[in-house]
């Protein structure tokens, strides 16, 4: 494979500490000091979208223990509050007033791009800095105080495209989107420009929307019948279920590849037979069972502390704080700095950093808040993720 962009991955610190503070609990704000620094996170907890919301929270813990426990940074500890947004964007934004309340000075999400997106013109009035580990919309990045570590959806698209054509994986390409769904769409656009110049096909471009995302026998009969021996899939994991699901029930069996929405497909779906799942294929930054030392650790670490395999938005996450981490020590801000202060001193220090992470060596940030790093692609064997 070519390299999309730069590769890209953060030093692991210490051992653990602290346990994970509940979501917007007392727990969260318990020893909060004027002599730390304050990270207000928000993402879906609870709902239809938990997988992803609650990688990001662990995660991100996990990384504020390890920060804390080797002593932190420039001599502050961090204090992470989450908050749930339940995947409903008048909730992220109400999220974001309650963690003003707290005290927040640095804002970790949104995890999803829509809410990721109402709260940017919220820290856009404040000059608050806000770094989104997964909300990967353009939009997501629109102001200047608004940074990302994943991949944009039309740098998801374009590279899956060209993953696909430059590894021969199919000859006859069929897509299901949410035409309904901003991240869905502009992946699915993206998909079909880079699509243009690689060797295989598109036949069939089906879509469906968030009122008609239970019944995909239309989309799946419509490829099979165009002889697509892969469907795309730029979908969030709980529809991907169905339809592999459907597709298994039909007997059509071509092969699947999916971008960060489907990650969660293997934790995220109840009564979803994960047999199905065997063989998807998913672009990503973070392969779990790489054999590098940070990934062998981070993983370990995180199975021991929450129970099961990081996926990408946990290491997008955890990334996401020793960049903050990096971008403290480079601009020299305190926690005694207003707000916007401390929101000008990161974006300087933003576009000066590199860190080697989870997701790739030496990241670099742009002054659009784009990061530089290269994809990888992984595939389900045995129900775990396996780099490619």
């Amino acid at each position: 494979m070519k390299k999309f962009n730069k590769f890209v991955s953060v030093a692991l610190a210490s051992a653990m500490v602290l346990s994970m503070a509940g979501c917007g609990s007392d727990a969260s704000q318990s020893g909060s000091s004027s002599d730390a620094f304050k990270i207000g996170g928000i993402g879906p907890t609870t709902g239809g979208a938990a997988a992803y919301g609650l990688a990001v929270q662990n995660a991100a813990q996990l990384a504020v223990d390890e920060i804390n426990a080797a002593g932190g940074v420039n001599g502050y500890k961090f204090e992470l509050n989450f908050q749930d947004d339940e995947l409903d964007a008048e909730k992220s934004v109400n999220a974001y007033n309650t963690l003003k309340d707290w005290g927040a000075q640095i804002i970790l999400g949104s995890v999803t791009s829509g809410c990721c997106i109402a709260v940017t013109d919220k820290t856009k009035e404040d000059n608050m800095f806000q770094l989104t580990p997964s909300g990967s919309a353009v939009a997501c990045t629109q102001y200047d105080n608004n940074f990302r570590v994943c991949f944009s959806d039309p740098a998801q698209g374009a590279a899956s495209a060209q993953y696909i054509g430059e590894n021969g994986l199919a000859s006859k390409v069929a897509i299901i989107y949410d035409s309904s769904d901003t991240y869905s769409t502009g992946i699915y656009e993206s998909f079909v420009s880079g699509a243009a110049s690689q060797s295989f096909e598109i036949v069939s471009e089906e879509a469906f929307t968030a009122d008609s995302k239970t019944d995909f026998s239309v989309q799946l009969q419509k490829a099979q019948d165009a002889g697509a021996d892969l469907i795309f899939l730029p979908i969030y994991y709980q529809e991907a279920s169905l339809i592999l699901t459907q597709a298994n029930g039909m007997g059509y069996a071509p092969k699947f590849f999916g971008v960060d929405g489907m990650d969660g497909i293997l934790t995220g779906v109840d009564n979803f037979d994960k047999s199905l799942a065997e063989g998807v294929m998913l672009l990503t930054p973070f392969a779990a069972d790489a054999t590098d030392d940070m990934t062998v650790k981070f993983v370990a670490a995180y199975q021991e502390k929450f129970g099961e395999i990081p996926n990408q938005f946990a290491a997008d996450s955890y990334d996401a704080i020793y960049a903050i981490k990096a971008a403290i020590e480079k601009s020299g801000v305190k926690p005694s700095d207003s707000v916007s202060d401390i929101c000008e001193g990161l974006k300087g220090a933003f576009v000066e950093i590199s860190i080697d992470g989870l997701t790739g060596e030496g990241i670099v940030w742009d002054a659009t808040g784009e990061p530089n790093k290269a994809p990888k692609a992984v595939i389900i064997e045995n129900g775990a993720y396996k780099a490619m």
